[in-house]
């Protein structure tokens, strides 16, 4: 690897289960995730290293500074399940749907659109009124992958979204549930 180029967060969670292992990565991002360790924890040696896995080796200067940061702990552990997955983490997610970070809040609804995860979808449904557009469109996403017919009109509510990403999203979500679920949804 040059030595100037960042890892993309893919590169940096594969090279991690290389080393260390699925189970191992898995479970430190579970950890991190649900607060079994503390954020503030994982940004002091020796847990440094291993949070290295998930955000790369340039982590640990910034956000040790100031706690308002250490959230970014979260985030990278839901970042990893878009690249490794074990089917218990499903539970850590749904602990992680009502994280006080919207960053975190939107991993899960992009992971649980990423691999359609059904079980999920009624504890994203708030955040389809979330006040940041970015949110409510990875909500709307994910319930078009993962959704059931019951999820039809949460979805339908947005339509006149004020954001254009959002309304979009709408569109693609609708004719995804009605694809995936194979009948007409009106």
């Amino acid at each position: 690897m040059v030595a100037d180029k960042r890892e993309t967060p893919r590169e940096l969670i594969r090279a991690a289960c290389a080393e260390h292992g699925d189970d191992a990565v898995i479970d430190w991002s579970v950890d991190l995730l649900t607060g079994v360790v503390a954020p503030e924890d994982a940004f002091v040696p020796p847990l440094l290293e291993k949070l290295k896995w998930l955000a790369g080796p340039s982590v640990g200067g910034w956000a040790e500074l100031d706690p308002v940061n250490f959230y970014w702990v979260r985030v990278w552990a839901a970042r990893a399940f878009l690249y490794v997955w074990r089917d218990d983490v499903v539970d850590a997610l749904l602990i992680a749907a009502d994280d006080p970070a919207w960053r975190v809040r939107e991993h899960v609804a992009r992971i649980t659109a990423h691999r359609e995860l059904g079980q999920l979808v009624d504890a994203l449904l708030p955040m389809l009124d979330h006040e940041l557009p970015r949110v409510r469109a990875a909500a709307v996403r994910a319930v078009g992958a993962a959704g059931e017919y019951e999820h039809v009109e949460a979805i339908e509510a947005h339509r006149d979204d004020p954001d254009q990403a959002v309304r979009a999203a709408v569109e693609r979500a609708l004719d995804q549930l009605a694809t995936r679920l194979d009948r007409d949804l009106h």
